[in-house]
């Protein structure tokens, strides 16, 4: 029995963080998992380095994982961790700097070390010398409670270590009241075949819990209630996962086979992975040798009557930049999905950014417009993927989906749709001859384009009687022949642009309580959360503020001119250089206010609270 008390809270921030190797993004998860079987809301960030053995005890070989869940409605992974679980002097260093005062610490005192301390600059044990007296330190020797908790197993020492993760987790879950047997069911699925390693784990698990129990070193736990949602089925889902299943939803939906051709890079290889094991659902997969490849095989896959997709970050659409605009002259759809990444050239990996915008719009030879369409959290990736799908069928045109690394690796709960509520995407292809030559023999006119939508007509091959050319050699209007004569390729350019801009997309709505505001802070991609959370708490405190959230960028929503000269400042934030702010001011002649980072890391609340209230001071 315990005299132990369980205090109430509405929110919490925990970071865990240590080495690559010390599996904290295995531990982050897990809590994520276990926290969103609790009915909470929550968002989480990942946070890694990009080498795959990147140097241990060093500060660029930190590895972290932020989990932000409350019970209420969350927008962001946190702006500041109120917990964090240093596992060595190096993660202790790399993350103090985000903490508040007044933050727990809880540090794993058997790595720090003489030579630890020093490999990160630290000239005296910052556990003990007083300079974190402005923090609730918990100094818990992880590894050697671990060793000790499995004195009884047949391995060595350092296999024992490995296991400390499982004790923060225990700990952890003990503090924060977090039930584990849904950790314990995933260790039995992932050393099922090694049962030595599965019994430590789950013991490492059971004895930090315990710890927490019955120490005296934590005088309470925390309990945070379960977030009000619609009633229904929820997952937890990171987008990349999301926006996989949006895919392979929207293949059912269209009638048409998912062919993915896709070479591997950070962080979109999870689309890859996760689609792999969808072969039983339609899906067909194809890790390809190189970028050009991969999109070679899809836009193949498109023109033989599949819904092809290849997946890629910035460095790969590069390459593929070619084949795009083959896939524009041929007016085939094919969905490019592009996971942004700092840059430029390799760049940083395993961060997020958002300025691959100006490449998606313009980065091929010639007039070759592509539509454009960026998903604003984890979960929208599902959305937003089908919505990439219906526009590409509907139109026949390559489209891009921009994601990035945040919302990628980020995840929160998901309400699992109804197949019956999502969208009819059925597609018809040409079966029969839709014209008739000079002598008045029927004849297949590939570049006959529908009145509406300016599409052609999408025949499968070895489809008796519609054969036609294909190639990057610009067509002829409505027979598709070869053609050199100019007046033809400027009519086809401007059929081609009529086409895109012709596409139907939503009005954007904004956000605007009052009625009255005199700033909007419009956003596009992973700044949706940010955003919110900012105009949120500036309401909170009186202000009128508008918002507003773009998921096409191209085209842009028909009221979005109008929405913009309604407001006396528009505030742009971007982790880029400024691209959206630059396509508006060019396109409706409005003076945005950019607002820009690139950092790698997604905005915080706090940030862009400030520079909206620096707006709303000029304007008072």
């Amino acid at each position: 029995m315990t005299n132990k008390t369980i205090e109430s809270l509405d929110r919490v921030v925990i970071r865990f963080a240590g080495d690559s190797g010390d599996g904290m993004q295995l531990t982050g998860d897990r809590f994520t998992s276990d926290t969103a079987t609790m009915g909470n809301d929550l968002s989480t960030l990942p946070n890694f380095p990009a080498e795959i053995r990147a140097p241990q005890g060093t500060l660029p070989g930190v590895s972290s994982f932020q989990l932000h869940f409350a019970d209420h409605d969350v927008l962001t992974p946190g702006d500041a961790p109120d917990v964090l679980v240093a596992m060595n002097p190096a993660a202790l260093r790399a993350n103090l700097r985000d903490l508040p005062r007044g933050a727990t610490i809880i540090a794993n005192t058997d790595e720090f070390t003489t030579r630890a301390l020093a490999k990160v600059g630290y000239a005296s044990n910052p556990l003990e010398d007083g300079s974190l007296e402005s923090y609730h330190v918990h100094a818990v020797a992880l590894t050697s409670m671990t060793v000790d908790a499995l004195a009884e197993f047949d391995l060595t020492r350092k296999e024992k270590e490995r296991a400390k993760n499982m004790f923060a987790l225990g700990l952890l879950s003990w503090m924060y009241t977090r039930p584990t047997d849904a950790t314990e069911a995933f260790l039995a699925t992932k050393f099922g075949s090694k049962p030595e390693i599965l019994a430590a784990n789950v013991k490492a698990l059971a004895a930090g819990f315990n710890y927490g129990e019955t120490t005296e070193d934590f005088a309470s736990s925390y309990a945070v209630a379960p977030a009000p949602m619609p009633a229904g089925t929820y997952r937890n889902i990171t987008g990349n996962v999301a926006l996989s299943l949006g895919l392979v939803a929207a293949a059912h939906r269209s009638g048409l086979p998912l062919v993915l051709g896709s070479y591997p890079i950070t962080p979109a290889s999870d689309i890859l992975h996760t689609l792999a094991g969808l072969k039983r659902h339609g899906v067909t997969t194809m890790q390809a040798e190189d970028e050009i490849a991969g999109i070679g095989m899809a836009l193949g896959a498109s023109f033989g009557g599949a819904l092809g997709v290849t997946t890629t970050s910035g460095p790969g659409v590069a390459l593929k930049s070619e084949t795009i605009g083959l896939a524009v002259s041929l007016e085939l759809p094919l969905v490019i999905v592009d996971v942004q990444r700092g840059g430029p050239s390799t760049g940083l990996p395993t961060k997020t950014e958002q300025a691959d915008l100006l490449q998606a719009m313009f980065g091929r030879n010639g007039e070759s417009p592509v539509p454009i369409i960026a998903p604003q959290t984890p979960s929208d990736c599902f959305a937003a993927a089908m919505d990439a799908v219906r526009i590409a069928t509907a139109y026949r045109t390559p489209v891009f989906l921009l994601s990035d690394g945040y919302l990628a690796n980020g995840s929160e709960p998901w309400l699992v749709p109804e197949v019956a509520d999502l969208p009819d995407l059925s597609v018809e292809f040409a079966t029969a001859p839709n014209g008739v030559d000079d002598a008045g023999a029927p004849v297949f006119q590939p570049y006959l384009r529908d009145p509406e939508t300016l599409a052609r007509p999408w025949a499968v091959p070895g489809t008796a009687g519609l054969e036609h050319r294909i190639g990057g050699i610009e067509k002829a209007d409505v027979t598709g022949n070869i053609s050199y004569d100019p007046d033809n390729h400027d009519l086809m350019t401007r059929l081609r642009q009529a086409k895109v801009d012709g596409i139907t997309v939503p009005d954007v709505e904004v956000d605007d309580p009052s009625g009255d505001a005199r700033v909007l802070v419009l956003g596009w991609g992973s700044t949706y959360g940010p955003v919110f959370a900012a105009v949120r708490a500036l309401r909170r405190q009186g202000h009128a503020v508008a918002r507003a959230h773009l998921r096409h960028l191209n085209p842009f929503p028909g009221n979005l001119g109008e929405v913009l000269r309604s407001y006396d400042r528009v505030i742009v934030p971007e982790m880029n250089l400024g691209q959206l702010a630059l396509l508006l001011r060019a396109k409706y002649l409005v003076d945005v206010r950019s607002h820009t980072a690139v950092r790698g890391l997604p905005f915080t609340t706090t940030e862009l609270a400030e520079v909206v209230g620096a707006a709303l001071e000029e304007l008072s």
